[in-house]
């Protein structure tokens, strides 16, 4: 299967309120419209997590972030472009996202990932995708696709078909808060 291939595949299934298991730039990630109430819903209950705790988004580009948050401080768009690695950033005013997706507080996080496929993926899709790690809550996130529960396999309605056979070390990404004032904290390096 070709690239192209697997990412219209993966977006059939997002527009028909489906869940993938996708590489990211960091590890798999479980995904699905962050438009979506009802697929937000069904990652929370593959994960076993607690609604409550607020999941990211991943976005092709700053653009695509800008119709997804509002007011979004200057130092936020810094931090995103001299990010030297992938980076989450927690920002508030959420809108035209799930309720589900959104922290109480009206925060969500976004990253915008340079990694091939999932960036394209997020391109084609042309709305922000869910990316919480590919685990059950408490668990070990899945670096590669060998490290995927088959639980979780088994739940989710499509498997992405590129990156299967890599085996290397991934980190989560680095997260950090950054208020509408411009206040950065560091919650993840």
């Amino acid at each position: 299967m070709t690239q192209k291939e697997d990412i219209k595949n993966a977006i059939d299934v997002m527009r028909k309120g489906g869940i993938i298991l996708y590489p990211t730039d960091t590890v798999w990630g479980i995904g699905c419209d962050a438009t979506n109430a009802e697929a937000v819903a069904k990652v929370y209950k593959i994960k076993q997590r607690d609604d409550s705790k607020a999941l990211i988004c991943l976005a092709d580009s700053v653009d695509r972030v800008q119709r997804y948050v509002r007011d979004v401080p200057s130092v936020a768009w810094d931090l995103m472009e001299i990010a030297d690695k992938p980076t989450t950033v927690i920002l508030d005013g959420a809108v035209n996202l799930a309720p589900n997706l959104i922290a109480e507080d009206g925060s969500i996080g976004m990253r915008i990932t340079n990694e091939e496929f999932s960036k394209e993926l997020c391109y084609r899709f042309q709305k922000p995708i869910v990316s919480t790690s590919v685990n059950i809550s408490g668990e070990p996130a899945a670096q590669n696709y060998c490290d995927i529960v088959p639980e979780i396999l088994e739940a989710a309605d499509y498997v992405c078909w590129t990156r299967r056979q890599e085996h290397k070390p991934h980190k989560p990404s680095s997260i950090v808060k950054i208020s509408r004032d411009g206040q950065v904290t560091i919650i993840r390096k």
